[in-house]
């Protein structure tokens, strides 16, 4: 049986699972997880947004870590900020409405407590391997969560997170971020997928062989310049048409809980789907729930977990609360939204209607975003194996990750885009119980920091 035969046959029962794992059920638990942690935090990282903020610069003087605190920051957001702010948003207001954006930012805000619970966890339970680097991450706590006395369920959990998320990587975080970059650069561009694809592989290839420490450097500068490039266009759009984001805003909240009714707004979009894609979308951007950020901020140079979940809550805020909304905000007050474009066009059409260039802004920073997310997913990727295999599996799962890049260029990614899906899915579950398992002393972590 050909190959092609074969994703044929498996790709109807991906989508089928696919249509449960990513449904009510999945979604409402990360709302759930999130709400919990923000309660029983009694809104700490609300409150300590400022101190997040503040502390970001201030250099700590540890010998515990691999990277800086803001590279650490930097690496994380290098894997969320991606195609999921750009292609993502457009997506959802289509789909779901602009009520939609209203569901991203609440599942921002609690998503902040998720992220900042995993990094502290990643902080406090990570180890040193053999080269003495820093290691933590979703692997370790979870295992931690279920203590000695579950010791079998916790070795169990925590290494199916770490094969799914080996295997996902490839997906979510390699064939289909170049396959996007790929198709931009031909079709703006009109350089040839495969010549991308192999451009792309040595560049990858020259940060990967420097391990964290390079990656962390490549990220602290390539992802403050995309992030500056992209808000820095959108705040110009936004002072043009200044007079338009009240009435934008206020689309949006009303159409959150009074939508627009079949047949009469986009694609007749109701409140159920404004809630469903504005959740769904919200999580795939930022990430929280996933503990994915959590595998880099186990790498920063930090004595103190807490501050370090303090700085790694701030991913969560840029990447929805700035620079998705800063998409929502141009694709709607442009109604670039009514040309019955979607996904990344849609969003590039928007700021070309805003602005002179605005199309070529938008296909530049994509080409940063997908290249930093290939970057930062690579080193999840690498660290899920080595929790499997041990160190020797890092430099070939490097050369697998390199040899994928120019066949994700040119190859139909529907069979690799449902794939990594459902092995997302299933990487989250098991990180979730984590989560609720640790939730208690994060708690009491926090409330000893705070009243230190």
């Amino acid at each position: 049986m050909s190959g092609l035969a074969l994703e044929a046959i498996i790709t109807p029962y991906l989508h089928a699972i696919n249509t449960v794992m990513w449904g009510p059920p999945l979604l409402l638990t990360l709302s759930m997880i999130g709400m919990y942690l923000m309660i029983g935090l009694r809104f700490f990282p609300l409150r300590r947004l400022g101190y997040a903020i503040s502390t970001l610069f201030k250099p700590q003087r540890s010998k515990k870590g691999d990277i800086s605190a803001f590279n650490a920051l930097m690496t994380a957001l290098s894997s969320t900020v991606g195609t999921g702010n750009i292609a993502g948003v457009a997506t959802a207001i289509v789909l779901g409405g602009p009520g939609a954006v209203f569901y991203m930012w609440v599942m921002a805000i609690i998503g902040m407590a998720s992220t900042y619970t995993e990094a502290i966890c990643a902080v406090h339970y990570r180890v040193r391997d053999t080269r003495k680097h820093y290691v933590g991450g979703p692997m370790f706590y979870i295992k931690e969560g279920f203590g000695t006395r579950f010791q079998l369920a916790g070795r169990f959990f925590s290494g199916a997170y770490a094969l799914f998320l080996s295997i996902a990587a490839l997906g979510v975080g390699n064939a289909v971020q170049i396959n996007s970059l790929a198709a931009i650069m031909d079709s703006d561009f009109g350089v040839a997928p495969l010549l991308t694809g192999g451009v792309c592989a040595l560049l990858i290839a020259s940060v990967l062989l420097g391990g964290i420490k390079r990656i962390g450097d490549v990220a602290g500068k390539l992802v403050p310049l995309m992030i500056v490039l992209y808000i820095g266009s959108g705040l110009l759009i936004l002072l043009w048409h200044i007079q338009s984001i009240p009435g934008v805003l206020a689309m949006i909240i009303i159409e959150a809980f009074e939508p627009a009714q079949a047949g009469q707004g986009i694609l007749g979009a109701g409140f159920a789907m404004a809630v469903r894609y504005g959740v769904a979308r919200g999580t795939f951007s930022n990430e929280a729930g996933w503990g994915t950020t959590s595998i880099a901020h186990a790498a920063a140079q930090t004595n103190d977990p807490v501050r370090q979940g303090c700085i790694a809550m701030l991913g969560t805020f840029v990447d929805t609360m700035i620079v998705c909304t800063m998409t929502a905000l141009v694709i709607l007050m442009t109604a670039g939204y009514e040309s019955g474009e979607n996904g990344a066009v849609l969003t590039g059409l928007s700021f070309g209607l805003a602005m002179p260039g605005g199309m070529h802004v938008v296909a530049l920073t994509l080409i940063i975003f997908s290249y930093t997310t290939m970057l930062g997913w690579s080193y999840y990727g690498e660290k899920g194996l080595q929790y499997l295999l041990g160190e020797w599996s890092v430099y070939p799962y490097r050369i697998l990750w390199v040899a994928v890049i120019p066949i994700g260029a040119v190859v139909e990614l529907e069979f690799v885009w449902t794939l990594a899906e459902t092995l997302s899915a299933f990487m989250i579950v098991p990180n979730v119980i984590g989560l609720a398992l640790l939730s208690w002393r994060v708690f009491k972590w926090t409330a000893l920091a705070e009243h230190a």
